[in-house]
C-alpha cells in the first residue's frame, strides 16, 4: 500500500488560490499600436478567444501543483509484512592468518586444502546458519584486526572471511591480543549473549596479551569462548629418500586453548580433518542455538521521485507554450 510520510503537507494544496485572491495583482499597461474606429469588436473577438482556451493550461498548472505537492508529501510504497528472527547473541569469530595456516594437511572434495581454505569453507556455512545472531569477525597472526563489526548481514561478514588471506595479519599468532580485542568490541553489549568463537593451529607467539590474562578479563566481562585448534596429527612426507610421517601440529598449544575455554565456561576442539571441523561447527549450533524472537518490518520503497518528474515536464511544457505565445 501507498504511506505518505508527511501528510500535513496537504495543507499547501490551496496556497496558489490564497495568493490569487488575497495579494493585490500586478498591473499591466498597455498600449494600442493601431487605432481604429471598431476597436471594441477586437476586444470582444479576444476576449471570448481568451475565454475558450485559457481553462486547460490553469487546469493543467493546477494539475502540476497538486503532483508537487504529492513529492513534498514523501510517497512510499509498503511491502509485504516481513518477520526477521533476533536471538539477542553477539558472536564473534576470532581465526588465525598466520604462516602456519597454509599448510595443506586437509582435504576438502578429495583434494589437499590448506588449513584456512577448509576453515572458510566450513565457517561459511557456519555463519549462513547463524540467522537472527550479530556476526562479526577477527583476523589475527602478529596482530589483530576487526575486519567487520557485529553486524546482522551474514552475506558480508562470509565475504570477508573468503576474502581473507594467509599472512595478511603478519606470520606470527597473537591469541591474547585476538581475544582482547573481542573483549574491546563486546564489552559494550552486556545485556546479549556474548560469544566468541576462536580458530587458530599453533601457539600465542605474538602479542603485547597473554592468552590466559586475555581469558580471565573476558570471564569476568561474561564473555563465553570456545577455542578451536585445527591441524592434522599426522602427514606424509614424500621427498628423494622416501616417505616419512611427521607431526605437522606439533606447534599447537592445546593446553593453553583448553585453558581459555575452561576460564570462560567455554569448550575447546580438536579438529584434524575437515570433516571433524563441520562437526564441531554443528555442535556450536547445538550449544549456541540460534533463538526464535522476531522483530517485523515493511520494507519501503520511495516513490516521490515519479510525481516530481511529472510536475517538471508539464512546468516545461506550459513555458514552452507562453515563450511561443500560444498560451498567455
Amino acid at each position: 500500500m501507498i504511506h505518505f510520510e508527511w501528510p500535513w503537507l496537504i495543507a499547501l494544496l490551496p496556497l496558489p488560490w490564497l495568493v490569487r485572491h488575497y495579494l493585490p495583482a500586478a498591473v499591466v499597461t498597455r498600449e494600442a499600436a493601431l487605432r481604429v474606429p471598431f476597436l471594441d469588436d477586437f476586444t470582444e473577438s479576444e476576449t471570448q478567444s481568451f475565454r475558450q482556451v485559457k481553462r486547460w493550461p490553469l487546469w493543467l498548472a493546477a494539475f502540476a501543483w497538486l503532483l508537487l505537492i504529492s513529492a513534498a508529501m514523501r510517497p512510499q510504497w509498503l511491502g509485504e509484512l516481513i518477520e526477521i528472527p533476533i536471538s539477542g547473541r553477539d558472536l564473534m569469530l576470532a581465526v588465525d592468518l598466520s604462516g602456519s595456516m597454509q599448510e595443506e594437511d586437509f582435504i576438502l572434495n578429495g583434494q589437499k586444502v590448506n588449513r584456512l581454505v577448509a576453515t572458510k569453507y566450513v565457517a561459511g556455512d557456519f555463519i549462513e546458519r547463524r540467522i537472527g545472531d550479530r556476526i562479526g569477525l577477527i583476523l589475527f597472526g602478529e596482530q589483530a584486526y576487526l575486519q567487520s563489526p557485529l553486524t546482522l548481514d551474514r552475506e558480508t561478514v562470509r565475504t570477508l572471511l573468503y576474502e581473507s588471506a594467509i599472512g595478511l595479519a603478519g606470520k606470527s599468532t597473537a591469541i591474547g591480543d585476538a581475544i582482547g580485542l573481542a573483549v574491546k568490541r563486546l564489552r559494550q553489549h552486556k545485556e546479549s549473549n556474548r560469544v566468541l568463537i576462536l580458530l587458530t593451529d599453533g601457539a600465542n607467539t605474538a602479542g603485547v596479551v597473554e592468552p590466559l590474562e586475555a581469558a580471565e578479563l573476558a570471564a569476568r566481562e561474561g564473555l563465553k569462548i570456545y577455542s578451536i585448534g585445527v591441524g592434522a596429527d599426522e602427514m606424509i612426507i614424500r621427498s628423494f629418500f622416501g616417505d616419512r610421517k611427521v607431526n605437522p601440529s606439533v606447534d599447537l598449544d592445546e593446553d593453553t586453548l583448553t585453558a581459555i575455554a575452561e576460564k570462560t565456561g567455554g569448550l575447546y576442539f580438536r579438529a584434524r580433518d575437515t570433516e571433524e571441523l563441520a562437526k564441531i561447527y554443528q555442535i556450536l549450533d547445538k550449544l549456541e542455538p540460534v533463538e526464535r524472537d522476531v522483530k517485523r518490518f515493511r520494507p519501503r520503497q520511495a516513490l516521490y521521485y515519479w510525481p516530481l518528474a511529472l510536475a517538471f515536464i508539464i512546468a516545461g511544457v506550459l513555458l514552452g507554450l507562453k515563450q511561443s505565445g500560444r498560451i498567455r
